[in-house]
Parts: structure tokens; C-alpha cells; sequence
């Protein structure tokens, strides 16, 4: 005890011998800091007048799309910066004008990947951006097998809205968010883990809930101040509450992917987790049922989270925009009689004021404020010249550009029809790109929601069959209509970035009498 108690003693004589040694590693620490030359001076700014970086962050988490707006009427053609709450330096916003070259980099200049992993927060969401079998089995496996997995996702489309809808004999109001979640995970699950479990609750619990807990364990730690992160993130009831779902999930997937195992290969189940562990192989990943088990919720975060948004959004608007309902209804019974009955994968493409209506709802109702988000891993100069460093994450408003009245006429006028009228018109003048290029699984300069480039979203085709089915299901099966008292279509929430569908809001459902 007295040697403990003449510590400071002790340490006060020997510090005058340290005390050199610490004010040198401050010194190295701190004064390249200062002094450094600010490598986005150059660029200019929108925010600022809001005052600390703190509070340019907390403006962002609360109005992402004001600011995305304000940069891109001020530098429409140029390029801008803002803080947000997902990456530390701040973030470069360019033209779309600047695509088409962005997109000729190399991954080890502009990575899509390392954007997602700053984004998500992915060393406390623990998702996992970067993994090749996903791309591949998709690309290689799902989407041309689509036309012959059509029927069985059709069917289960039905099935699982009869399942989930009351009867709605008399205009009922109903939560319609929830019954997509379940839905869409069915549907989903039928292409994803098969038949025999795509209904099982067990399943839809995890696919379901995990999709919901990432992106509150995101905003949970998009809220909360950058160097808090390191000691405290992992603290946060969200992010606990996740890592005990991936626990969960393997314990599920574990006899799954064992029975698997040893089935003989002329038995060999006909679905993603199959084609996953296939493509594992080809790839020489990880083939372990913890691993697969994330590979499964990555699927079902990727799919569930993003199809279900827009569903939600697509019914708002229908119960919002009701003339659409007969419109929609006409074509789909017309296109349905020319194809035996069947909502096959040529049916599904034939429904063009189905697709438009779809398309507009994207561009009204995006799940974001930005697009094609890439990290900077080496330096470059854009062809104007700018000078964008290694460490940023860079960007496209593709909010801003929807909302441009010189690329959308009347664009703040939901118009169901706007790209049925554009492609038939690009199709009198003979111009065939110009109709392809307007449909609802396109990316281009002025449709950004599926991203852009190599990168663009490898599993849009399956994201837009299963909504095509759901929609078109529903539309055949009811009216519907927004709450008595309601003033208009429901508002989006907003935050930090994401925009997405209020899921407490009901809307009134009456089967339709055909």
C-alpha cells in the first residue's frame, strides 16, 4: 500500500523526463492537422450558413433533401459538398453529367463496395458488401431463370394476399404495410429458400425483422456523433438487437444447409440458397452454414426492405390517385386474356401503364436522396477538372435530377402515365432505346434509383416481377381508397438520406365485384 501510495510522488518527479516525449507525439498528431491543406477547398459547399459541422449533420439527418436540392440548383452542372451523418469527411456531390466517365473506373478507383460499407455502418450492422457469390448467382442463375420461375411466384403472390387480407366485403381499413412485409417475404422466400419454408414463421420472422433492425441499428448509429462511434456503437439497443437476429437466423439455416449437403445432385432443390451454394464453391468462399446464413439475410434485407417500400408506395398512390385503378385494371384484364389467363413473364412485360405507373411512383417516391455512391480509393480529376481526393465518398442527387424541371415535364405532378406516354411516342418516331430506356427496370442519367453503371442493381428483375404480381393481384381483387378525412397522399417519412412510406398509416379496401 505505500509504495501505491508515493505513486504520484514518483511520477511527478519523472515527469519532466517523459513530458518532452509527450508533447513531441502531440505535436506530430496535431500540427500536420492543422496546417494541412484542405484537399476539398476547392469545392464548394451547402450548409454552411447553418453554422458547426454538428449541426450541418443534424440538418442533414432531419432535411437531407432540401440540402441535396439547394446544391444541385446551385451547381447543376458542377459539383458540391455536404456533411452528412454516414461518413466522416464529408461527401461529394456530382452532375449526372459526370456519369458516363464515372462509371469507365476501375473499382480500385471508385469502389461500390467500400461506399456501402461507410454508409451502413457495416462494423456494426455487420452486413457484408464485396461478396461475389450474390452478383453472380443472380446475374447467372436467378434472372434467367425468372421467365420459368414466373408461375410458382405468381401463385404464391395469390396465394399469400388471400392469406394475409381480410375478407374487406365492406370497405375495411387496413395496415397494408404490414401484410406486404409478409407478402413480399413470402414471395420472396418462394425464389429464396424454397417452398417448403418461404411460409414457415420461423423464416419470415428473421427475413422480416432483420431488415427492419439494420436500418434501425443504421439510424441509431447515423444519429449519433462520429467519435462517439468507436467506444459506443456497439452499446446501442439496435445494434444489440441485431447481432442476437444473426445468431438467431444460423441457428435456423443450420439444418437447412446440412440437409442440403447431402442430398444427391439429381435432388438438388431448385432455388437461390442452392444456386448460393453452388456459387460459393465456383468462387471458393466460406461454405458454412454461418456464412450462408448471412448470404440469406443480405438477400432478404437487399430484397425485402427495398421491394416492400415501394409496394407501400405504389398503394398510397393508388389509394391517393384512384382514377388509376380502372385504367390499370382494363390493361391488366386485356393483357392477362391474350396470354391464356397466365401472369407470365411476357404478360408481366406486356402491362406497360402497370410498368409506367411503377416507374413514376420510383421517381416520385425514391428510397433516397443520392445514387451511385462510390468511395474515392485513389485520386482523379473529373473532365472539368476538379480535383476529388482518396478518402471521400461521392455521389449523384438523383432526387434533385427526378424533381428537374428540364428533364421531367410538370415534375412535381405525380403522373401515373408519364412513361406509358414517353415510350409511345419514342416508338412512333422510330426511336426504340429511347422506349427501353423508359421502363421501369432502366437505369439511365434521369432514373438512378437502381443505380447506374456496372453496379446497378443485379436483382431489379425480380424486384420488379414480384411487385408487377403483388399490384396487379391486388388491383384485379379490390378498390381501395384512402382514410376518410385524409387530405391527400400520405407523406413520406424522411431521414437521414432515406425516404420511406409511413408503415402506421391505414388505407380502406373493398373487393372488387367483378
Amino acid at each position: 500500500m505505500a509504495d501505491v501510495a508515493g505513486l504520484p510522488h514518483i511520477l511527478g518527479e519523472k515527469l519532466y523526463l517523459v513530458l518532452p516525449t509527450i508533447v513531441a507525439l502531440l505535436a506530430l498528431i496535431i500540427v500536420p492537422r492543422v496546417f494541412a491543406k484542405d484537399p476539398l477547398k476547392h469545392i464548394p459547399d451547402v450548409g454552411q450558413e447553418l453554422g458547426s459541422d454538428e449541426k450541418r449533420r443534424q440538418a442533414f439527418l432531419m432535411d437531407s433533401r432540401h440540402l441535396y436540392q439547394e446544391g444541385y440548383q446551385k451547381f447543376k452542372d458542377g459539383v458540391f459538398k455536404l456533411l452528412t451523418t454516414r461518413t466522416t469527411t464529408p461527401v461529394v456531390v456530382v452532375a449526372p453529367r459526370y456519369l458516363n466517365e464515372l462509371k469507365k473506373l476501375p473499382d480500385d478507383v471508385l469502389s461500390f463496395d467500400a461506399a456501402i460499407a461507410e454508409t451502413m455502418h457495416v462494423k456494426y450492422t455487420q452486413i457484408e458488401p464485396g461478396n461475389k457469390s450474390i452478383p453472380h448467382a443472380i446475374k447467372t442463375s436467378l434472372t434467367p431463370s425468372l421467365p420459368r420461375l414466373s408461375p410458382p411466384l405468381t401463385d404464391e403472390a395469390r396465394e399469400s394476399f388471400n392469406m394475409e387480407m381480410p375478407p374487406c366485403d365492406n370497405w375495411t381499413p387496413v395496415n397494408i404495410n404490414r401484410i406486404l412485409l409478409r407478402v413480399v417475404a413470402m414471395v420472396s422466400g418462394r425464389i429464396f429458400i424454397g417452398p417448403d419454408l418461404c411460409r414457415s414463421e420461423e423464416y419470415l420472422d428473421a427475413a422480416i425483422n432483420y431488415t427492419i433492425e439494420v436500418m434501425m441499428a443504421r439510424g441509431e448509429v447515423d444519429a449519433m456523433p462520429a467519435w462517439k462511434r468507436p467506444f459506443l456503437a456497439r452499446s446501442l439497443p439496435a445494434v444489440k438487437r441485431l447481432e442476437a437476429r444473426i445468431k438467431q437466423a444460423h441457428a435456423f439455416m443450420q439444418p437447412v444447409v446440412e440437409a442440403r449437403k447431402r442430398l444427391p445432385a439429381d435432388q438438388k432443390p431448385d432455388d437461390m440458397l442452392q444456386w448460393l451454394m453452388e456459387s460459393q464453391q465456383k468462387f471458393g468462399d466460406d461454405n458454412s452454414v454461418e456464412k450462408l446464413a448471412r448470404l440469406q439475410l443480405g438477400l432478404s434485407f437487399a430484397a425485402i426492405h427495398t421491394t416492400t417500400m415501394t409496394a407501400t408506395n405504389a398503394f398510397y398512390n393508388l389509394a391517393a390517385y384512384p382514377h388509376l385503378i380502372p385504367i390499370l385494371r382494363d390493361e391488366i384484364v386485356s393483357v392477362l386474356s391474350e396470354h391464356n389467363g397466365e401472369m407470365s413473364a411476357p404478360a408481366l412485360q406486356a402491362m406497360k401503364k402497370l410498368d409506367s405507373f411503377l416507374k413514376e411512383t420510383l421517381r416520385f417516391h425514391p428510397p433516397g436522396t443520392g445514387s451511385f455512391s462510390r468511395k474515392v480509393l485513389k485520386p482523379f480529376n473529373l473532365s472539368s477538372g476538379e480535383y476529388i481526393p482518396k478518402g471521400v465518398v461521392i455521389e449523384v442527387p438523383a432526387h434533385a435530377i427526378a424533381r428537374d424541371p428540364e428533364v421531367f415535364v410538370n415534375p412535381d405532378e405525380f403522373d401515373g402515365l408519364r412513361f406509358y406516354n414517353i415510350r409511345q411516342e419514342a416508338r412512333e418516331k422510330g426511336e426504340a432505346e429511347a422506349a427501353a430506356q423508359n421502363q421501369f427496370v432502366s437505369v439511365s442519367q434521369s432514373s438512378l434509383t437502381f443505380g447506374y453503371g456496372r453496379h446497378a442493381c443485379p436483382g431489379r428483375f425480380l424486384a420488379a416481377n414480384e411487385i408487377k404480381m403483388i399490384v396487379a393481384t391486388a388491383v384485379m381483387m379490390f378498390d381501395m381508397k384512402l382514410e376518410d378525412g385524409a387530405e391527400g397522399r400520405y407523406a413520406n417519412f424522411e431521414f437521414g438520406g432515406t425516404s420511406a412510406p409511413d408503415p402506421s398509416k391505414t388505407l380502406r379496401f373493398k373487393r372488387f365485384a367483378q
